[in-house]
């Protein structure tokens, strides 16, 4: 439950992001958003497999 205002909050940006944004401006953004979320995960990935190494 902890994380519903998470949820909550995200979901207010998007609503927020759509009325300022075109379509493509959106798709984009979208986008870009995803290749952040997964370069972060490769780098929690490449921490957790140096620290299992030591």
């Amino acid at each position: 439950m902890n994380n519903c205002s998470d949820l909550y909050l995200l979901s207010t940006i998007a609503c927020k992001l759509s009325v300022c944004l075109s379509e493509d401006e959106l798709a984009i953004l979208a986008t870009n958003l995803t290749a952040l979320g997964d370069m972060l995960a490769v780098i929690i990935a490449r921490n957790s497999a140096r620290k299992n190494k030591e």
